[in-house]
């Protein structure tokens, strides 16, 4: 029987994959590590409360099989170029190279649609350098989730999103053929397509594109 790692357990994702990974008969242990504790309680759900930037202080508290990373945020909520970058790629990669130094054998991330090393783009480049950074960590299976916007109730919610949301979901039907990668994805959607990439114990590195999901 397998432990699971969360990281990003508050967020819109991360939210509706732990539920899935404690019912789940894969795992007898699920951690989940954070600045903060989530309202869950759980015979198989063990909570390490940490800043994400003294994950080595609880490194044998984070031993797990497949690591789920969920970790993410806006320009807008980090503040600064230098604290989204903080979070969305100092911390993802430090978890993979701890989680990879605990000898774990997956690992799942979110990162976004259009991640790219070489963009113009802040947010996109970003991603990409983060992709690039996490594919030399030595798992057995590396899984790189892009999902388009995103749909879902956020514990703080995103006006940009919703207004995405709605042009999105009225021109949906539009999208077909190339197209599809723009539709709109939930976080349900995409936490579940986590948890069937890890089941299938695969090895190497997969990248999920955005039309893919609903069909991992």
């Amino acid at each position: 029987m397998k432990t699971a790692l969360l990281a990003g357990a508050t967020g819109l994702i991360g939210s509706q994959l732990l539920p899935l990974l404690l019912a789940s008969d894969r795992y007898t242990k699920v951690i989940v590590v954070g600045r903060k504790a989530v309202p869950t309680i759980h015979p198989k759900l063990v909570q390490v409360v940490t800043e994400l930037d003294k994950l080595d202080e609880v490194r044998l508290k984070l031993i797990a099989d497949d690591v789920y990373c969920c970790l993410g945020t806006t320009m807008k909520q980090a503040g600064s170029k230098e604290a989204f970058f903080k979070v969305d790629f100092l911390y993802v990669v430090q978890l993979a190279a701890l989680a990879a130094s605990n000898f774990a054998a997956q690992f799942m991330v979110v990162s976004s649609m259009g991640a790219d090393a070489e963009s113009s783009i802040y947010y996109s480049r970003v991603k990409g350098e983060m992709e690039a950074a996490v594919r030399q960590t030595p798992f057995r299976a590396i899984h790189i989730f892009r999902p388009s916007l995103l749909l879902g109730e956020r514990a703080q919610p995103r006006l940009g999103e919703r207004l995405g949301a709605i042009v999105l979901r009225l021109v949906s039907p539009l999208l077909r053929g190339p197209l599809l990668k723009y539709r709109p994805v939930a976080g349900a959607t995409v936490a579940a397509a986590m948890l069937h990439a890890a089941e299938d114990d695969g090895g190497g590195v997969r990248v999920h594109l955005s039309d893919e999901l609903a069909r991992d």
